[in-house]
């Protein structure tokens, strides 16, 4: 049986996002249009579909790194702030934007808190992935037949 391993990331985060858009679970906080994603960028995200894709990217990190923290996923969401004539330097990701997703997806019934060590993956959200991903596969071996012997 496929599992996250097998598909690619971006066609299983862009999947996983639209299937995340029809659940009523989740709905983008009223002040996402007007933040920035982190320290180090200069404008909001432009995608409208942004809340949903960081949302299932959570989500497949979840899955693989297994339990995982918002430290953890700030520093993955994180990049170089340009400073000018000095030199870069690396900044976190914003903790809101982690911490909110997470708090979705675990109302969801995804994830689940495991004391101090962050979150993860519970029985329901590791099926719904598996399933989503084997539902993928097929997909991707119909489209290109070469995928069939992976």
């Amino acid at each position: 049986m496929p599992t996250v391993y097998d598909i690619p990331a971006n066609i299983l985060i862009r999947r996983l996002a639209q299937d995340l858009k029809s659940r009523e679970e989740f709905a983008p906080p009223d002040w996402i249009p007007f933040v920035k994603t982190g320290v180090q960028k200069e404008r909001a995200p432009d995608d409208p579909d942004f809340w949903f894709v960081r949302c299932a990217s959570i989500l497949r990190k979840v899955y693989l790194n297994g339990p995982i923290g918002t430290e953890r996923l700030r520093i993955a969401y994180g990049g170089k702030n340009r400073r000018g004539t000095k030199r870069n330097e690396f900044h976190k990701g914003s903790g809101a934007i982690v911490r909110t997703a997470l708090q979705q997806l675990e109302s969801a019934g995804f994830v689940k808190k495991r004391g101090n060590h962050g979150r993860e993956m519970t029985d329901i959200g590791r099926s719904y992935m598996d399933k989503l991903s084997s539902a993928l596969k097929q997909e991707l071996s119909k489209a290109i037949p070469e995928l069939e012997k992976y």
